[in-house]
């Protein structure tokens, strides 16, 4: 029998969601002030795209500015199923602002790819549809990557500083976005001091990133788009080629030292950067894995190059080897070479390291170190029980007990995941994309990889999907940077249930 709802809740449910309307407004309106940078970009290099970059500012501060005057009245503290529904909102809304200067800028590019493109953009994906990107308006790269950099830590966490003092609170929609164990540690005791401090180190070491590229050979605005991407791990260039382009060990390597750095908590950063001290790291449990095995990961890879003959010496198949398994297992995306020409092995095995490697609270994607490690120990318990049912065996990371709720959601997390990937991987198998291609699309995608195998290998890239394809590899992309849950559970009959 349904349940009737009284007139008082359907008001105040209405409330609710015109609330969340509001604060929507409010990041909408911050989100065209973005726009100032590829805008200023333009103008400055007179590359034909200035009233392009014009028209998307004012449409989309136009468009947040009438939703927060409408519904202002209704501001509120978030409630846990409001701070759900305005992550939702914001990762699916801003995005489709975000395409208008690729739509009137770029002749004959549909919605649907512009959206994929600016999706891939946010959710530090880096998957691409478009080619001959060295041809395009220099603003429109920057606006490109500049999204990863912005969907790198979450808008999320940026907002959480500024909505306070628009008389919305933070707290719920900060541990409703930010993934892993972050959403029970507060850095700081104010949350809005702790989104701040995050967005300072991320800023800092961004800032870094760019002047290393930049000391190492790159121009200042390819410097500037690559630094974006790197910290971002969105593997978004301004080249078709990425880093084949530049082929320079130099810059290289300076990538491959900061994708390693954005692949670590930025919890841990923070805590670093404020102690003056190295101790953080050293007792970071996830970042000693997520360093051992992807660098052990890339001089295996590098001795398999070598002893295969594909690379005349070691030097060469260490430099490629470590380079692309490094970019790959970040979840970055970005190619020096065509690894797809590499044996099978190796592209499956980076594209299983992007799975799990990166911690929770970096800028990467996937199921993350931390519940990777918290699945192989309750293998081992359980390994122990059947051998010894007398036994007692605690679950522990980073020398403290895990509780058995939290093993539980782990299990739960990874049973979704899976039976997601052999899902869409279905669904596009039924559209008559190879099964490779098919396969490799959805892992990168809700990994937030970018470049899978076959037709969106490296040498390749997303243009020729069909457009129900293209949309199945956004909603991919989706599922990925909001951790799964947040986006199902939107989906779901219960959420909209009293």
């Amino acid at each position: 029998m349904a349940r009737l709802r009284s007139p008082d809740y359907a008001a105040d449910e209405l409330q609710r969601n015109l609330g969340v309307v509001s604060a929507l407004g409010v990041l909408t309106m911050i989100f065209g002030v973005t726009m100032m940078l590829p805008l200023a970009v333009s103008q400055w290099t007179n590359d034909g795209a200035v009233l392009h970059h014009g028209l998307a500012l004012v449409a989309t501060c136009a468009c947040g500015a009438l939703a927060w005057l409408l519904t202002r009245r209704y501001e509120r503290e978030l409630e846990v199923r409001d701070a759900f529904l305005l992550v939702v909102l914001v990762w699916t809304t801003l995005p489709a602002f975000a395409t208008l200067p690729l739509l009137w800028a770029i002749e004959d590019l549909s919605f649907t790819d512009a959206y994929f493109e600016t999706i891939s953009g946010i959710t530090t994906t880096g998957a691409t549809v478009l080619t001959g990107l060295e041809r395009l308006p220099v603003s429109l790269n920057v606006w490109r990557t500049q999204l990863v950099w912005m969907g790198g830590m979450g808008l999320i966490v940026l907002a959480v500083a500024v909505l306070p003092m628009l008389g919305v609170g933070g707290r719920q929609l900060f541990k409703a976005e930010t993934p892993g164990p972050m959403k029970d540690s507060r850095l700081t005791p104010r949350l809005t001091e702790t989104a701040k401090g995050l967005w300072l180190v991320y800023a800092l070491l961004s800032a870094a990133c760019m002047a290393a590229f930049w000391l190492a050979g790159m121009q200042g605005l390819d410097a500037m788009m690559h630094m974006f991407t790197t910290m971002g791990l969105g593997g978004f260039s301004s080249y078709d080629a990425s880093f084949g382009a530049f082929d320079s060990v130099a810059i290289e390597v300076v990538a491959i030292v900061f994708m390693l750095a954005a692949g670590i908590n930025f919890a841990t950063h923070f805590s670093a950067f404020r102690g003056r001290s190295v101790v953080p790291y050293r007792g970071d449990q996830e970042a000693r894995l997520f360093l051992v095995i992807t660098l052990a990961s890339g001089v295996g890879i590098a001795l398999y190059l070598w002893w295969r003959q594909i690379y005349p010496d070691f030097g060469s198949a260490l430099r490629f080897a470590m380079f692309n398994t490094v970019s790959i297992a970040t979840t970055t995306g970005f190619a020096s070479t065509d690894y797809a020409k590499w044996p099978m092995i190796i592209g499956l095995w980076m594209l299983f390291l992007s799975s799990f490697v990166t911690s929770a609270g970096s800028t990467g994607g996937g199921i993350k170190m931390v519940r990777a490690v918290v699945l192989y120990q309750q293998v081992y318990r359980e390994f122990v029980r059947v051998l010894h049912p007398n036994a007692y065996t605690q679950v522990k990371f980073g020398g403290s007990g895990v509780a058995n709720q939290v093993v539980f959601s782990v299990l739960t997390f990874l049973f979704v995941y899976v039976a997601l990937i052999v899902t869409l991987t279905l669904v596009l198998v039924a559209t008559d994309l190879d099964v490779l291609t098919a396969f490799t699309a959805v892992v990168a995608c809700i990994n937030n990889t970018g470049p899978g195998l076959g037709e969106v290998g490296p040498s390749g890239n997303y243009q020729g999907l069909t457009d129900f394809q293209t949309w199945v590899c956004t909603f991919a992309m989706l599922l990925g940077r909001l951790e799964l849950f947040t986006l199902l559970i939107v989906l779901t009959p219960v959420f909209w249930r009293k």
